[in-house]
């Protein structure tokens, strides 16, 4: 093959060299400019023919198409664009707002706007009942904790110490000193130095003096600020020193030691909004205020941007585990969701929770309201994914952030038993009370 390409190179350079010359000729004599136009004689040399010609000049293309000439896609080229389309497929089964049939969510608007919109998330405080904003509950709190002391001392400085530091780890290191020095008194009743603290003790300056709250409680409880004088040191010092009252109360000091080891920070409660809707095409739209959202609106977009343009640097190198992972991170931009139940008469009934709350809430949250509420029954995602209330997934674990539509239906096997029996479930699905609060989407 290489010979015939020689030759036929040959051949097309051979016809290419002009006219020739006789070698009796004198080298002045060539021939005029017009006869090199002029068809050269036919060589000696019976060259290939026509369609040896054409299919030689085929041969030469397939070589030259494997010494490619520009740089062609690589294997990594391939593996992104693999990987881009896995991406694309797995968020078509997760349901994102791109594949047809699941819920839509739009970015962040304003308070009050769009269809069913809610204002924003709120919040109860245990100690009043007041709803509050999110910009109001920790305020609120402290100040019904403050105007606690009016009436109960002793429980208004537990719930400062455990509500008012943020450290736990702080507080419990505090919590179980001053456990300790109650111990002492009550196992050593006779023993007046248990019954008094040194105010300028290192433990006491590094541990307790630190949390906001426990002298509060230290007074609450029977002990008085006292000057005493210490052995070979000329000024006195100042002590927590219990009283003769309280020391003759032994209970009430072990009641307080336990009062103390045993409360929780006083949090505002979500206030799960439950609303319920008449059937409606709406249904599956959600316009959130930017509360749902750990990020604003600006930062949302922009996140979501440098993700697109990041997409085809990393899908090549990015493994499974890596998905997982950014996917993961994804789900905790968000604190809140918006979740609607669409009921088998069409009605919706919707609540907000926290986006790591378990999904046994959910399905409490949803007993709660219906007239059978001894019937078990299902909850069914976007794309028909049954959730089971005893797995205990989270629901951003679920995909149900930052809001979802989810189906209802009753246990079929359970509902054929009940049928089978001669009962019927009640023709209205939810409580009455509910009902009579139905609204419009709008």
């Amino acid at each position: 093959m290489k010979k015939f390409f020689q030759e036929i190179k040959a051949d097309i350079k051979f016809k290419s060299a002009g006219p020739g010359q006789k070698l009796a000729d004198s080298v002045g004599e060539k021939a005029p400019r017009e006869r090199a136009q002029q068809p050269a004689p036919r060589p000696l040399r019976q060259g290939p023919t026509n369609e040896a010609q054409m299919a030689a000049a085929a041969a030469l293309a397939r070589l030259e198409q494997k010494q490619p000439r520009t740089r062609g896609p690589t294997s990594q080229d391939s593996i992104r664009n693999q990987v881009k389309k896995e991406l694309q497929a797995e968020a078509t089964v997760s349901g994102s707002p791109e594949s047809p049939g699941t819920h839509a969510v739009s970015e962040p608007k304003e308070e009050g706007s769009g269809p069913g919109a809610v204002p924003g998330v709120y919040f109860t405080c245990p100690l009043t009942g007041a709803t509050l904003r999110r910009d109001q509950r920790d305020a609120h709190i402290r100040e019904a904790i403050l105007s606690h002391f009016s009436t109960d001392p002793v429980a208004a400085s537990i719930m400062k110490i455990h509500t008012f530091n943020r450290d736990r780890d702080k507080v419990k290191l505090g919590v179980d000193t001053i456990a300790k020095y109650l111990d002492n008194i009550h196992l050593h009743p006779e023993e007046e130095k248990y019954r008094r603290i040194k105010l300028q003790n290192k433990v006491f300056q590094e541990r307790i003096n630190c949390l906001e709250g426990a002298h509060e409680f230290f007074e609450a409880i029977g002990f008085q600020k006292t000057l005493l004088p210490v052995p070979d040191q000329e000024e006195p010092e100042e002590f927590y020193v219990l009283s003769e009252a309280a020391l003759a109360q032994p209970p009430s000091l072990e009641q307080h030691k336990q009062r103390l080891l045993g409360a929780e920070p006083v949090r505002a409660q979500l206030d799960r909004q439950r609303r319920v809707f008449r059937p409606s095409p709406l249904a599956a739209q959600f316009d959130l205020p930017g509360d749902f959202f750990n990020l604003t609106a600006e930062e949302l977009k922009r996140e979501q941007r440098l993700r697109s343009d990041a997409v085809e640097r990393l899908s090549a190198l990015r493994t499974r585990a890596m998905r997982e992972k950014e996917e993961q991170r994804q789900l905790r931009q968000y604190t809140y969701t918006l979740l609607r139940v669409r009921l088998p008469d069409g009605c919706l009934l919707q609540g907000t929770f926290y986006a790591r709350e378990r999904l046994p809430a959910l399905f409490a949250f949803v007993r709660e309201a219906l007239q059978s509420d001894w019937l078990p029954f299902e909850l069914l995602a976007s794309g028909g994914q049954k959730l089971a209330e005893d797995e205990g997934l989270a629901l951003n674990e679920c995909g149900l952030v930052p809001s979802a539509l989810l189906t209802f239906s009753w246990d079929a096997a359970v509902l054929e038993d009940v049928k089978a029996a001669g009962a019927d479930p009640d023709s209205s699905i939810l409580k009455p009370a509910f009902l009579a609060t139905i609204e419009k989407l709008s």
